[in-house]
């Protein structure tokens, strides 16, 4: 039985800027019903793949195929025509629109003398909604969806146009394990009507889940096109990083002190109560439990960002004064925030006034910044956490995931904390800059910095963590040492499997 024809291909396609070669003589082929996955570390060269296929980016050399023959794309809207549709990690919706006018703005259905047809845009938008097997209202307003839902609205709009080509972006990144594992099913519907799926994820488990084959980038080249049958999660990793990763959690000893961080019943009303723990110097305490326990509700307020209704922090000792950031960094607390892009960065801001932010009165002088000492506590911070970037001068939003999470550490550890609370540390960052993190982590802690930690990524809390906690419904339910603290340990307390195992 002959293989069928992909429906998009590139060929030896190379793409360059400036002196950056993004991509070298790089091949790839979707087939009709087959999800397909792209993986590489931040700055493989992923992105600039995409934008080529999506008609963003013309090659400098080599091809884009479709259906065998050549095209040239003059722009998305070439690509969008062509049956070829991008999926982003963050939608891009009008507000204050309906689901129906989203899906078909520009383009409504007309009736005679020119009005516009809205039964038939509701109609159609709910078949939509019925073929991807979703229930969502074509008259809802965009405000307010989940970011899941507006994925699924901007797949329905792919659909709507005849896509047979969808692109996916780290669609899953800001989802919960309900929402993902919809996408995935809608994903799959796709793919049994013949589409073809282009799926990027930094997480290797749902690539494996989701993926048949996998393509593999790194510094700009294909290493590998493959099945992933017979393939395991190391396999991938040392293609993507060309190198063995077994310390992708390098846990290094550390002599345990006095008490850096101490918790005492702390309460905000409807969203977590009676909260206590305690982190040392020179522990990683991990934070875990299921999405909506309450874990970074209680991050926020010990750092005073979320003013708690009762309970007590102290910082080596001293009692903080509740609601008050200031009165936290004061006392030698960080917060790494988990939305890096919102509540992290300034985008727009260069890398070294990042970094600054937190440290402004000691680069100031008579009320004026002195360029020179910001630009140079900016470089030390980027030689020591191993930064890649172009210029310190350069906006912080044209760097990588990974680098940008580098530049909130810097941005904090210049503060000289004695306690750091990091919130989902390595989301969305590729597997080798998250074994950096990690080591930078377990050594701040060897160093005597006490560490929260709060992760959904199971692997990571077993890994990093001297003590896990796990948080319940705004409850803090269990307290696990490293020996016992296993996947199905902390599940099981996270999920009250166990308690209910012993009733």
């Amino acid at each position: 039985m002959n293989e069928p024809a992909p429906i998009l291909a590139l060929k030896d396609v190379s793409k360059s800027f400036g002196a950056v070669r993004a991509l070298q003589d790089v091949s790839l082929s979707l087939y009709p019903g087959e999800v397909h996955a792209l993986a590489g570390e931040n700055g493989a060269g992923k992105s600039t793949l995409i934008k080529a296929l999506a008609g963003v980016h013309r090659p400098d050399s080599g091809q884009v195929l479709l259906d065998g023959r050549p095209v040239a794309f003059h722009g998305p809207a070439d690509a969008r025509d062509a049956g070829i549709a991008v999926i982003y990690q963050e939608p891009t919706l009008f507000p204050d629109l309906s689901i129906a006018e989203n899906i078909f703005m520009g383009r409504q259905p007309r009736r005679t003398l020119g009005r516009i047809d809205r039964r038939a845009v509701h109609e159609t938008t709910a078949g939509l909604m019925r073929r991807l097997g979703v229930d969502l209202a074509p008259d809802r307003p965009a405000r307010g969806l989940s970011i899941a839902d507006q994925q699924i609205v901007e797949i329905a709009k792919a659909l709507s146009f005849d896509a047979r080509v969808l692109i996916m972006d780290e669609p899953t990144a800001a989802l919960t394990g309900d929402e993902t594992a919809r996408l995935f099913s809608v994903v799959r519907t796709l793919r049994a009507e013949g589409a073809a799926v282009l799926f990027i994820s930094h997480r290797l488990d749902e690539i494996f889940e989701l993926c048949g084959r996998v393509t593999t980038l790194r510094d700009g080249r294909r290493i590998s096109s493959e099945p992933l049958a017979g393939l395991t999660e190391d396999d991938l990793v040392r293609r993507m990083v060309g190198r063995e990763l077994d310390d992708l959690y390098p846990k290094q000893d550390a002599a345990v002190g006095a008490v850096a961080l101490s918790v005492s019943r702390l309460t905000r009303e409807g969203v977590f109560r009676d909260v206590s723990f305690e982190v040392r110097r020179g522990e990683i305490v991990a934070l875990a439990g299921l999405v909506g326990a309450g874990r970074t509700e209680v991050a926020q307020a010990v750092f005073g960002v979320d003013r708690a209704d009762a309970g007590e922090v102290k910082v080596d000792g001293t009692v903080l004064r509740p609601g008050s950031p200031t009165a936290a960094m004061a006392a030698g607390l960080a917060l790494v925030p988990e939305d890096r892009r919102q509540r992290g960065l300034v985008m727009e801001m260069s890398i070294e006034r990042n970094i600054g932010l937190t440290g402004l009165g000691e680069v100031r002088r008579g009320g004026l910044v002195r360029r020179a000492l910001e630009h140079d506590r900016a470089a030390d911070w980027a030689v020591r956490l191993q930064l890649k970037y172009n210029r310190l001068a350069d906006a912080v939003g044209v760097l990588s995931g990974g680098n940008q999470q580098k530049v909130v550490l810097a941005k904090w550890l210049a503060t000289e904390p004695s306690v750091l609370i990091v919130d989902e540390p390595t989301r969305g960052i590729d597997v080798g800059t998250k074994a950096e993190v990690h080591r930078l982590l377990s050594s701040l802690a060897a160093e005597g910095l006490a560490v929260l930690m709060i992760s959904s990524d199971l692997p990571e809390v077993i890994g990093m963590a001297d003590r896990v906690l796990v948080m319940r419904e705004g409850r803090l339910v269990a307290e696990l040492p490293r020996e016992g603290a296993t996947e199905e340990t902390v599940m099981a307390a996270a999920t009250g499997l166990g308690e209910r195992a012993a009733a």
